[in-house]
């Protein structure tokens, strides 16, 4: 009974449109005053000690750091060795992009921004060279996805949050996958050009590869800062993020310089409104887990799968189903911070490592940026395009089925999630 109470209220209440954030916390307070004799104190309680974490520090410093290197000059230095050592294959403007895409993730942690620097720069190359603009959206679009795949990632940090996680851990399951999506989307790329006859670039010599290399060291260094200091032990993951913001905001001012002095207060304001936006969504869904946990909800819902003989297979295919679905009506933070205290004791209870669970979460977050009608990759893109939202969705459909393809082979084979931490020694 407390379960369609609470699951109501919250449907109700975003059905009108209200945002999820405050969606949870009404449905939190009319529960506690209306259906539940939990007290004041507690909840207060929950509230203080469930945002109290360290780790969701790494939250506001990862932001400001891919708002930070959002900038021309970080964007083309992430495209510029790509280019060179596969532009002139058949559609090589595509392949640079998607492997640009997957640079820049690992410096930015956030998928629109992927989307915004490296569509900005390529999205225009690709029609001057002669590739059709729906080619380009769509692999802009998809391939920026990565931001959030490749670490480091703010959605990592919010499902670890969300789940006790370790953020290191997560980081590290998150470098295999992101690499083989990227070369999925990459020979989904390619075969569309081959398809399409679409040109490629002239040949870059050895020499022109290395010079390339050397002037786009600088944001290359910055992957070396964040994944060598986790893994090194040098600092922790929320360090990192700190390290990170400082040596981007570094890059941008003095090295490449397309970031002015008088520039830094709107981009701290744009960070700051961000975050804020974010630890209210992550405040809010505390509550909500709380009064779940309190209602004993997760754990009956795990004895009535357990009970149907619902298996982890079949479980596995309910929750791709779920996210999936409600990937296409809400932004990825929200649904993990509202799925993951429900979901994440079932799969436990089931022997599903937490790990891999979360990648496979956040591949579904992925497909999300890209569906309608809230993709946020194809608002992104569709304003770098000036294309409209459903030419846009039509542009991503070969991308999707490719994503949708691996979505299953990191669903039911584990090992390349987990691997790389169990052989690092984080699991």
């Amino acid at each position: 009974m407390s379960a369609a109470i609470i699951f109501f209220l919250l449907v109700t209440l975003m059905l009108t449109g209200m945002p999820v954030s405050i969606s949870l916390g009404l449905t939190v307070l009319i529960f506690l005053f209306g259906f539940t004799e939990v007290p004041l104190e507690a909840v207060a309680l929950k509230l203080f000690t469930g945002i109290e974490k360290f780790e969701i520090m790494a939250i506001p410093f990862f932001i400001l750091a891919g708002n930070f290197l959002t900038h021309r000059g970080e964007a083309r230095s992430m495209i510029n060795i790509p280019t060179a050592m596969v532009a002139h294959l058949r559609g090589g403007l595509g392949l640079s992009s998607v492997f640009a895409c997957a640079l820049f993730a690992a410096v930015s942690g956030s998928s629109p921004a992927t989307v915004v620097a490296i569509g900005s720069i390529m999205l225009p190359a690709m029609v001057r060279a002669g590739y059709p603009k729906r080619f380009g959206v769509g692999v802009v679009a998809s391939a920026g996805g990565l931001g959030i795949l490749i670490p480091p990632s703010i959605v990592m940090v919010m499902y670890a949050v969300s789940t006790n996680s370790s953020i290191g851990a997560l980081f590290m399951a998150g470098v295999i996958p992101g690499l083989l999506l990227a070369l999925f989307l990459g020979v989904t790329t390619w075969y569309r050009a081959w398809r399409g006859n679409y040109p490629r670039e002239p040949v870059h010599s050895w020499g022109e590869r290395w010079q390339t290399f050397r002037k786009s060291v600088w944001g290359l260094l910055l992957i070396i800062v964040v994944m060598g200091g986790i893994y090194s032990g040098i600092f922790t993951p929320t360090e990192a993020a700190a390290m990170s913001a400082v040596y981007a905001f570094i890059i941008a001012v003095f090295v490449y310089r397309d970031l002015k002095f008088s520039d830094v207060p709107r981009v701290l304001l744009n960070s700051a409104n961000m975050s804020a936006m974010l630890l209210y969504i992550i405040t809010n869904a505390m509550l909500f887990s709380f009064i779940l946990t309190n209602e004993q909800i997760p754990q009956d819902i795990a004895q009535w799968l357990l009970a149907s003989g619902l298996g982890m297979i079949g479980f596995l295919i309910v929750v791709n189903i779920l996210l999936l679905l409600m990937g296409n009506f809400m932004e990825p933070s929200s649904i993990i911070l509202i799925t993951a205290p429900i979901l994440f004791p079932i799969a436990m209870k089931l022997g599903i490592d937490p790990i891999h669970f979360g990648i496979m979460i956040v591949v579904n977050m992925e497909i999300g940026m890209i569906t309608p009608p809230v993709g946020l990759n194809l608002y992104v893109a569709s304003g770098i395009s000036k294309m409209g939202l459903t030419e846009c969705t039509i542009a991503v459909w070969p991308w999707l089925l490719t994503m949708l393809a691996f979505l299953m082979l990191i669903t039911y084979v584990p090992e390349i999630s987990i691997w790389l931490p169990r052989t690092l020694g984080m699991m």
